[in-house]
């Protein structure tokens, strides 16, 4: 090679290569389009989350197992004032079998309610689990 001579270049356009204007153009719609896609998953999770939260929640902090026929247990819980409803709890044995399980009403009255009640069983129960509260 000579110093008067040029390094080879590739033929235009023959390997697909766009312009860096087109390509920085495309990059930022890319980026636009998937900014726009996340921000509408964390609107759409957060409202989600705001909406089963205001309705009606509730929790089973603490149970006894007062015979090998009833279990007592503490229901707790959260709502929005006036909303009614109801919680099903479910006992099972050591085993894993289900030996419990009902339903327990929520009065409409406070944003709060909390009460301990009596789950009639089959054989001892071992858990007191809280399957879920739903509005009426």
């Amino acid at each position: 090679m000579s110093a008067g001579t040029r390094p080879p270049q590739l033929p235009e356009d023959r390997y697909g290569r766009r312009g860096d204007r087109e390509s920085d153009r495309r990059l930022k719609v890319v980026g636009a389009v998937c900014g726009v896609l996340a921000l509408g998953l964390i609107v759409w999770l957060g409202s989600s989350y705001l909406i089963r939260e205001t309705k009606i929640n509730g929790a089973v902090p603490t149970f006894q197992a007062l015979s090998d026929t009833e279990l007592q247990l503490h229901l707790a819980v959260r709502k929005s004032d006036g909303t009614a409803g109801s919680c099903t709890v479910r006992s099972q044995a050591e085993d894993g079998a289900v030996v419990g399980l009902a339903d327990f009403p929520v009065p409409a009255e406070g944003s709060s309610y909390d009460a301990v009640v009596s789950l009639r069983t089959t054989a001892r129960g071992t858990t007191a689990e809280l399957l879920g509260c739903t509005p009426e």
